[in-house]
């Protein structure tokens, strides 16, 4: 134990002792090297140390002063260097100066002036050393006014930038208008002023490459559209029918202005690429195919049949025909896919359409088995213009049929009343007045039918009373007034129609018979007669208002003492006929017809001259008479 005791402090003697010597090396050490460091500043005091430059021009030993006026002697880069700006083949010369730098000695002369003085103790002395041995080169210090720069760049920018150009293409009126599009370049100012900066930090002469932005355009190239447009505004647009017969309208041309006029050009861009669509507005196509449609377009028409008493069969009076129907969504596709590929005669898509009741069918098959309803109006007292006029619209329908459950319009079927169609003028009640006009004498028809259905049991979908009462429309077939009033129609398509329904499942055939010598119309339906009944009761006129006094007036085109009745008086009132359909003692169903006449004024007119008091007196008498 006493050994080892010994040992140790033997031991941590000798440490300590190794340890006092190696302190008093560094010590050593670090006094040797202030003492050099210390020695080079003093040898040095007021001037760079040795082996510094600045810009690779020598300031070795030299005072600031001296070395500043070394540095404005030898570096001229700022007013002197060549900066070469490059843009493809395309270059620009400039120097540091007018990219706005500018050489500031002083502080360059003071960053050389601190080699070896700023660092402390051993970096002072390193960087003594390595100037002394080495060499050291400082970076001048220089200063970029980035306004001047800028300046100078969007100099560039307006001889290289060149805006984006999208493709153009429209029209001018018919005439096609195409540019291509154009990319566009524009010089990137914040890139290049970085790039310039760094370029001139290196006090040397250089080329920057300068930075540009490519912009495409979104479109183009669009000169297949524009050929497109070309091709279909080169002719005239012709549309016909594939196999017309004699009589045929057509063929129907759209001139080019027309088709520039339907013409639709619209950019459609998806992700930052797009083209041009040229497409034909439907609505200038929809137009035409709606007038071509009314020029072609024509129903089928069922056979026409009248039901032989005797034999119960159909005689065939008139053939059914084919219609033929415009298929207008197909011919706007034809036509739209037509024009885009440059064809110019189209032939319209029409569709045949044919008759639901042809030639061949039978009593059987349309159930008709005899007689349903009949019924007989008068038309006493009425001229030839109006007996015409009932005799034309009467034919529109004789031999017609209605299928089960369908509503018939009369207006439908009676088509235009006009005197191209052959109606005459007569007269007829209008604007609260009777006046001549084209078809006096079709309610007369419209009168007839209306009966012939109600007494049939048919419901009633729409009836219009006329204004006032017409008095042959209730008179019986001994001319006496029956029961009849508030049983009359109108008819003044498309304003207003008759229209009731075959609620029945068998069709309806209807037939029509004038006879102009005993002034009346028959009207007969021939269907099954399926065991209904109508019984019906009407409260006759009421709340009657006696007509106005006559009104008298005077004509110049009628003949001293000469007088003309032009209306007739009645009386108005109020009229409600109920009815009752009935099936055995079944209800069917039940209406209310209610009707209200106007009371209405009798006017005579009398020609210049004609003594008041004669006058007066003579078309007292008449203008009183129904």
């Amino acid at each position: 134990m006493t050994t080892v005791s010994f040992l140790q402090d033997k031991k941590n003697k000798t440490l300590v002792q190794i340890g006092a010597t190696l302190v008093g090396g560094s010590v050593l050490f670090l006094l040797i090297t202030a003492m050099l460091s210390g020695i080079t500043q003093v040898v040095h005091t007021g001037r760079i140390m040795p082996g510094v430059h600045v810009a690779g021009v020598d300031v070795s030993d030299l005072t600031p002063a001296e070395a500043a006026e070394r540095l404005n002697q030898h570096l001229t880069y700022p007013n002197e260097g060549q900066i070469v700006l490059r843009d493809g083949d395309r270059v620009w010369v400039a120097t540091p100066k007018d990219l706005g730098m500018v050489f500031d000695v002083g502080y360059s002369v003071e960053d050389a002036y601190l080699v070896g003085r700023r660092s402390g103790l051993f970096g002072n002395l390193s960087g003594q050393l390595q100037a002394r041995q080495n060499g050291m080169d400082i970076q001048p210090v220089v200063i970029v006014d980035q306004r001047v720069a800028y300046a100078y760049l969007q100099t560039l920018a307006v001889q290289i930038d060149v805006p984006v150009l999208e493709a153009d293409l429209h029209l001018n009126g018919s005439e096609v208008i195409y540019a291509p599009g154009q990319t566009g370049r524009s010089l990137d100012l914040e890139a290049n002023l970085a790039n310039l900066e760094t370029q001139l930090q290196t006090f040397r002469d250089g080329e920057v490459e300068l930075v540009i932005q490519d912009q495409e355009p979104e479109v183009r190239d669009a000169s297949a559209q524009a050929e497109i447009l070309r091709q279909m505004l080169s002719a005239p647009l012709v549309l016909s029918l594939t196999n017309p017969q004699t009589g045929d309208p057509g063929p129907w041309i759209v001139d080019i202005p027309s088709l520039a006029g339907m013409v639709t050009i619209t950019r459609i861009t998806t992700q930052n690429s797009g083209q041009y669509q040229v497409t034909i507005n439907p609505l200038g196509l929809q137009s035409l195919l709606e007038e071509i449609a009314g020029q072609i377009d024509h129903a089928p028409a069922n056979a026409r049949f009248t039901f032989n008493d005797s034999t119960r069969q159909l005689d065939l009076i008139q053939t059914a025909t084919s219609g033929r129907k415009l298929d207008g969504a197909a011919t706007l596709g034809i036509m739209q896919s037509g024009l885009l590929t440059g064809q110019h005669e189209l032939a319209l898509v029409i569709v045949d359409e044919q008759p639901v009741v042809g030639d061949e069918a039978t009593a059987a098959s349309l159930g008709i088995a005899g007689l349903v309803s009949e019924q007989i109006t008068y038309f006493r007292g009425s001229d030839a213009m109006r007996m015409q006029n009932i005799e034309i619209a009467s034919a529109r329908f004789h031999g017609l049929l209605i299928a089960p459950g369908e509503t018939f319009s009369m207006g439908d079927t009676l088509g235009d009343v006009s005197l191209e169609n052959g109606y005459e003028e007569a007269m007829i009640i209008y604007n609260g007045r009777t006046i001549k006009g084209v078809g006096g004498g079709v309610c007369q028809v419209s009168t007839t039918l209306f009966r012939t259905a109600f007494f049939g049991g048919y419901p009633i979908v729409e009836r219009t009373p006329h204004a006032y009462r017409v008095r042959y429309y209730e008179q019986d077939a001994t001319g006496h007034d029956s029961n009849l009033a508030g049983l009359d129609a109108t008819v003044y398509f498309p304003l207003v129609d008759l229209k009731f329904t075959n609620d029945r499942p068998y069709y309806l055939l209807m037939e029509v018979y004038v006879n102009k010598s005993a002034k009346r119309i028959t009207w007969k339906f021939y269907s099954t007669d399926d065991g209904r009944s109508v019984d019906w009761d009407t409260t006759g006129p009421m709340n009657i208002v006696p007509a106005p006094e006559p009104f008298f007036q005077m004509n110049p085109d009628l003949s001293t003492n000469e007088i003309n009745q032009i209306d007739w008086p009645a009386d108005g009132a109020d009229i409600s006929v109920t009815r009752t359909v009935l099936r055995g003692r079944i209800v069917l169903f039940n209406d209310k017809i209610q009707t209200h006449y106007q009371q209405w004024q009798a006017i005579c007119e009398y020609g210049p001259g004609t003594d008041d008091w004669v006058g007066q007196a003579a078309a007292q008498d008449m203008c009183q008479s129904p």
